[in-house]
C-alpha cells in the first residue's frame, strides 16, 4: 500500500461524498435484477435500461428459470429499450444457461466460488468484459471488487493518478492495493466517480468550476 496514493484516494472519496451523499447503488430489487442491469447497460442510459427491465417485470419474467426458457426472439423485443436488443438477448441467454445449468439458477449457489475463479467464469461468458463482470461481483454478489468504468478512467486521468497506457486491471489495482478491500466502500466509491463524471468531469464540456468538489485537488 502507498500512503500517498491512499491518501489521495481517500481525499477524493471524502470529497465526493460530502457533495453527492450516499448514492444507493445498485437500484434493483433483488441481485438477479442488478446482473440483468449489468448486461443491459452497455452501451446505453439507464433510463433505457429501466424501461427494458420494466418490460420484463410486467409479465413477472425477471427470473433466471424463466429467462432461460424464454424464446430469445422474444426476450429480444421485450428488451428493445436498452439498444442492440438482439445482442444483448444472446448475451443475456448465455448468461442464465450459465448460471442454469452450473448452479441450478441460484445466485446463492455461487457462495463457495472464489472470487477469482468466479471472475474467470464470467468473462469467458459472451459479452461480458471486465466491467460488466465486476459489476455483476459486486453489486450483486457482494465481492470486495472494485469496479472500473470511463468515468473513473477520466477522473484519475485528468487528475495525473493514472496514465493514457494505464489498462483496467492497473486503475482496478490502484484502488484494491491502496483502499480496505471492503464491499460498502467500493459499491459506494464507484457510484460516488460516476455522479462526478456525469455532473462535473464530462467528456466534453467540462464544469471544473466551482463547486466541482476536486477541483482544487492536489494530486
Amino acid at each position: 500500500m502507498s500512503s500517498y496514493y491512499a491518501g489521495i484516494l481517500e481525499e477524493i472519496y471524502r470529497r465526493l461524498y460530502r457533495h453527492f451523499g450516499p448514492q444507493h447503488w445498485w437500484p434493483a430489487e433483488t441481485p438477479f435484477e442488478v446482473c440483468v442491469g449489468a448486461i443491459l447497460t452497455q452501451n446505453t442510459n439507464w433510463r433505457n435500461v429501466e424501461r427494458a427491465i420494466e418490460n420484463l417485470k410486467a409479465r413477472d419474467l425477471l427470473s433466471p428459470q424463466v429467462l432461460y426458457e424464454l424464446p430469445e426472439d422474444l426476450l429480444a423485443a421485450l428488451i428493445r429499450p436498452a439498444g442492440y436488443f438482439r445482442v444483448k438477448a444472446r448475451r443475456l441467454k448465455a448468461f442464465v444457461r450459465w448460471l442454469v445449468e452450473n448452479y441450478g439458477g441460484g445466485l446463492e449457489n455461487l457462495s463457495e466460488k472464489e472470487t477469482e475463479e468466479l471472475r474467470r467464469e464470467l468473462l469467458s461468458l459472451p459479452g461480458i468484459g471486465p466491467e460488466t463482470a465486476d459489476s455483476i461481483l459486486l453489486y450483486a454478489l457482494e465481492r470486495p471488487v472494485f469496479v472500473v468504468d470511463a468515468y473513473t478512467r477520466r477522473i484519475l486521468l485528468r487528475h495525473g493518478l493514472v496514465t493514457e497506457e494505464a489498462d483496467y486491471h492497473e486503475i482496478q489495482e490502484l484502488f484494491m492495493e491502496n483502499m480496505p478491500l471492503e464491499v460498502e466502500l467500493f459499491n459506494e466509491y464507484h457510484a460516488l466517480l460516476v455522479a462526478c463524471g456525469k455532473h462535473f468531469c464530462r467528456a466534453r464540456k467540462l464544469r471544473c468550476e466551482a463547486p466541482c468538489p476536486l477541483r482544487d485537488l492536489q494530486a
